[in-house]
């Protein structure tokens, strides 16, 4: 029996604004990646997102992103290592605070965005954010991009890694996300996404852009929450998994 953790982005609303459907997504998945204030989220929203995961038994991990509410965290930004440890030891202590107000323990710490991509190929500043991670619990799981920097750097810094893939995103032929904005970055169709992830699982394989048969090793895979098919998308990815005979469980009981 294969096994797969299935995670999701949530937790991004900001306060008149609503981002999502977590509550919605939450009761089908198995982990939870929360934003920590930085790209998305505020207070009230990540206390409302943990109290929702510790309902349904769903894990949480943090999500700390750029500081750039702007530009959703997606833009990319100088840093050295040395903020970037800063900057994650503050977000991961936010929301580890929250998990334990609420009786939760924190799983896992996932980057975001453009700081989830730069790190994937920047070993110093993958470094940055793994020893940060370290600081606040060196327990925590590390969701690292599949054969990425970040993976080596975690790794490296004695962590334990959940190799992560993407259900609804491109790949180059470098095992890296082809950049939002570009054609291939999104893949809009269901059934070749739930086909990809079913053979990134059984295979350890996915086609890059340019045909290129990427090697890929999955411990979890991650769906977005705010896409206007996300619960029907994830109900399809549940299915699959059972038709497959692949069990959905956290990382944190495999890892």
């Amino acid at each position: 029996m294969y096994k797969i953790d299935l995670n999701c982005d949530l937790g991004e609303s900001f306060g008149a604004y609503t981002i999502g459907s977590d509550d919605q997504i939450i009761p089908f998945i198995s982990s939870a990646n929360v934003a920590c204030g930085f790209h998305a989220s505020d207070p009230v929203v990540m206390q409302k997102t943990v109290e929702m995961c510790a309902k349904n038994n769903v894990c949480v991990g943090a999500h700390p992103g750029f500081m750039d509410l702007m530009g959703f965290g997606r833009r990319p930004m100088k840093i050295s290592p040395a903020e970037a440890k800063a900057y994650i030891i503050y977000q991961v202590g936010a929301l580890k605070a929250f998990c334990e107000a609420n009786g939760v323990k924190l799983q896992h710490v996932k980057p975001h965005g453009a700081l989830y991509n730069m790190a994937g190929k920047d070993y110093g500043l993958a470094m940055g954010i793994c020893e940060g991670v370290k600081a606040v619990d060196p327990s925590l799981i590390m969701y690292v991009l599949s054969g990425s920097q970040m993976q080596k750097a975690a790794e490296d810094c004695g962590l334990k890694i959940a190799r992560e893939v993407f259900a609804d995103r491109g790949y180059m032929a470098d095992g890296s996300l082809v950049p939002r904005g570009q054609e291939g970055a999104m893949i809009t169709d269901d059934n070749i996404a739930m086909a990809r992830v079913i053979r990134m699982i059984k295979e350890h394989k996915v086609t890059a852009v340019d045909g290129t048969e990427v090697e890929i090793i999955p411990d979890t895979i991650c769906v977005h929450g705010d896409g206007e098919k996300a619960i029907l998308f994830v109900k399809g990815i549940i299915e699959a998994f059972e038709k497959e005979q692949i069990a959905m469980t956290p990382t944190g009981d495999f890892v």
